[in-house]
């Protein structure tokens, strides 16, 4: 299939794509189906750190899918392009790693990345901080986000998203969400 010339085609591509792939899938609570991750990382990267780049909105719709399906790079290339492949391929753990140096690559992986990987790690680590269930899980998102911050690198986009990570981590800490209203994460 040739990629969309249409951005708006493309990430509508892009979000039957992962909703195919992650049919049947659910997330840790074992009711909310999980393609609602990927789309709540593609808002993030649109609503909140305010990026239309189709590149990083369809990165971010996707990100998953080689990781935790049967969807790999080459079906993503077919559909979408190298460009869109390489980059969810960046925010792709390497499973052939052993445990003990799988992280560390990973993220060496993504400081290296596009700037448009590094920006979806950070909406990825926003979403994951904010649909942590449990303290045991917040803890282990809140981790992952400061390990996506050091990587995140400087440009304006992807720093201004660091920030508003930040920001999040900061709420999450005095049990006060961004905007200033009492939450309850």
């Amino acid at each position: 299939m040739s990629v969309p010339s249409s951005p708006i085609l493309l990430w509508q591509q892009a979000a039957s794509f992962a909703a195919r792939f992650h049919a049947g899938q659910t997330r840790k609570d074992n009711k909310t189906p999980y393609v609602a991750h990927p789309v709540r990382v593609a808002l993030t990267v649109q609503l909140v750190y305010r990026c239309e780049d189709p590149v990083a909105i369809c990165t971010a719709l996707l990100h998953d899918t080689i990781e935790d399906t049967l969807a790999d790079y080459d079906d993503i290339r077919a559909e979408f392009g190298s460009l869109i492949a390489d980059c969810v391929a960046c925010v792709t753990k390497d499973k052939r790693l052993p445990d003990e140096v799988r992280e560390s690559a990973f993220y060496q992986q993504i400081a290296t990345g596009p700037w448009q990987a590094r920006l979806v790690k950070l909406a990825d680590a926003y979403d994951n901080v904010s649909d942590a269930a449990t303290v045991e899980m917040r803890r282990k998102a809140v981790a992952k986000a400061e390990a996506a911050i050091q990587v995140a690198g400087d440009e304006p986009v992807v720093a201004a998203a660091a920030e508003k990570l930040k920001a999040l981590l900061v709420a999450i800490e005095s049990n006060d969400e961004p905007d200033g209203r009492q939450g309850n994460y």
